[in-house]
């Protein structure tokens, strides 16, 4: 995505310059480009991402907020936490023999990281090959890697096959990432004029090209105000607070008065801006913005909690009921079974508390009734109890805040849906 950026303007040589220069000297030269969003040094020097960056860039048909999440199975809760904030998704592939099949077939991230995106409720998947130029631009390679990712996308992650785009493309080189490649071992036969078998590729499109058809969601505009902080920092000129989040429902201008839950934090909205730069006089659901909010205590909010509107405030519970399918599992699920609960920028100590019933996968009707174990592939409703209160809506009254995963142990086990708040905690 660095390079792509670079040749769209976004970087300047002077910057670029700079990154080879510095990567150079720490002997990581081929990572020039991935410098333009990993910034910490620890990333640098590591060479992989770790936490969550954001930047923005122009089309000549769309404005994009692009977040660059982690791949490295260590930062996957991060990776939740970026993908949360995502309409759309880019799934980058090394394409290069061995190192496809490790990330695919030998418990690599692909398959995770694709569960991870179609289970927080993302439909659009752009599946970038990369490093096409190390294996020759050779059709076969990607046709190979097509047939068995688009078939366990489709089949086992529950991807549309409308709705996939794959796209061979070269990071390093640049070739077909923000203009069409010009490569002739290529272009012999991915062009306009070649058709494939799938509706998941179209010949001669770069990858900007599948970006600009990606179809806009539907937003909850009309819903009660709901935005989920990603980040809080003191204000440098004023006694005033910024909350960073996305706006998952709802509108909210200047001036209005907004309720952070669960600390119950009053508080009044002095502007609204994105990326602290260009200024709004409101924000809709889908806008990633930060507020400017005054009258509220920094030590009293934290990531994860919820800014609403004083007229309808968020659930809070520390017991929910969910239904769940569960996958990864290396033991059996009971009873008290330990977990992290993931819900949008929060992860959270819980168990699970009680095992509602088993589901069938397919009709949803019940199986059995209270099971005493669960194991891979079940569908099931669960009773979790957290650790403590956290906010909460019901899968039915909000799809964007219904979902959450389930991780045990490093892994993600399970997605699911919130059926239940079995117990409010007075606001």
């Amino acid at each position: 995505m660095g390079h792509m950026l670079y040749q769209m303007g976004q970087v300047s040589d002077k910057q670029l310059h700079r990154y080879k220069q510095d990567s150079q000297k720490m002997g990581k030269s081929s990572f020039a480009y991935a410098w333009v969003l990993d910034e910490t040094e620890e990333e640098r020097s590591r060479g992989i991402t770790i936490d969550v960056a954001q930047t923005k860039f122009e089309t000549d048909k769309k404005i994009i907020y692009l977040l660059d999440a982690p791949g490295h199975k260590d930062f996957i809760p991060n990776m939740i936490t970026g993908a949360t904030q995502a309409d759309s998704a880019i799934l980058v592939i090394n394409s290069v023999t061995g190192e496809f099949e490790t990330g695919f077939d030998l418990g690599g991230q692909t398959r995770e990281h694709s569960l991870l995106v179609k289970s927080l409720g993302i439909n659009q998947l752009i599946v970038a090959v990369n490093k096409m130029d190390m294996c020759d631009w050779s059709e076969s390679r990607f046709l190979e890697i097509h047939k068995k990712l688009s078939n366990f996308l489709i089949k086992q992650v529950g991807f549309k096959e409308p709705d996939l785009m794959f796209v061979p493309c070269s990071g390093l080189q640049g070739e077909n990432l923000s203009k069409k490649c010009a490569d002739e071992k290529l272009t012999c036969w991915y062009n306009e004029k070649k058709t494939f078998d799938s509706k998941s590729i179209k010949g001669g499109l770069s990858l900007l090209d599948c970006v600009n058809k990606l179809k806009p969601q539907e937003r909850s505009i009309d819903k009660p105000f709901r935005f989920c902080i990603s980040d809080i920092y003191k204000s440098a000129q004023t006694a005033n607070i910024s909350i960073v989040g996305k706006c998952e429902a709802g509108t909210l201008k200047q001036g209005d008065k907004i309720i952070i839950v669960p600390a119950n934090e009053s508080g009044l909205v002095k502007s609204i801006s994105i990326n602290d730069e260009m200024s709004l006089p409101m924000c809709f659901a889908g806008d990633s913005v930060t507020l400017n909010v005054a009258n509220v205590d920094i030590n009293n909010i934290s990531i994860g909690n919820f800014v609403c509107d004083t007229q309808s405030v968020m659930p809070v519970t520390d017991r929910i009921r969910g239904r769940i399918i569960l996958f990864n599992l290396s033991i059996p699920v009971t009873n008290g079974f330990p977990i992290v609960f993931h819900y949008k920028s929060l992860n959270e100590s819980a168990s699970i508390k009680k095992l509602v019933s088993q589901l069938d996968k397919s009709s949803g009707e019940v199986v059995k009734d209270k099971p005493r174990v669960l194991n891979n592939g079940h569908s099931a409703i669960v009773e979790i109890k957290l650790n403590k209160p956290i906010c909460v809506e019901l899968y039915q009254n909000y799809r964007e805040l219904g979902r959450f995963m389930l991780r045990y142990n490093g892994v993600t086990i399970a997605a699911g849906q919130i059926t239940e708040i079995v117990q409010k905690t007075k606001n």
